[in-house]
């Protein structure tokens, strides 16, 4: 960073503060920052990653999980409310389950596309 002398203190200038500002302005709000570092947190996790492969194709029943993963009940309740809390996934109940799928099913491929 370009800096000027100020009474003998290197400080940025005014242009470049302006610049600074300017691209500020284009930054998302803390919210957006919030939501996203949520989600962000949310696929950090080896178990939650493998909930939306396995959401990718269709609709699941918690139970159909819980097998499919070998993890206990508890275990995968407290995933699946972490990616509803996230924004990734919904669910609908029908009878004594809750069947879940992905919101925006392209997530699979933009995680993809994140690790590569």
């Amino acid at each position: 960073m370009k800096t000027c002398e100020i009474n003998g203190k290197g400080e940025p200038c005014s242009g470049q503060i302006e610049n600074l500002k300017e691209i500020l302005s284009k930054v998302p709000s803390d919210e957006t920052f919030e939501v996203r570092s949520d989600q962000f947190k949310a696929i950090s996790e080896p178990t939650l990653l493998k909930i939306l492969y396995l959401l990718q194709d269709r609709e699941l029943c918690v139970c159909e999980i819980i097998m499919a993963l070998e993890k206990p009940q508890s275990t995968i309740s407290h995933h699946l409310n972490v990616l509803k809390n996230a924004g990734f996934i919904k669910g609908r109940k029908e009878g004594v389950w809750i069947h879940y799928k992905l919101i925006n099913p392209e997530i699979v491929g933009l995680i993809e596309d994140l690790v590569k």
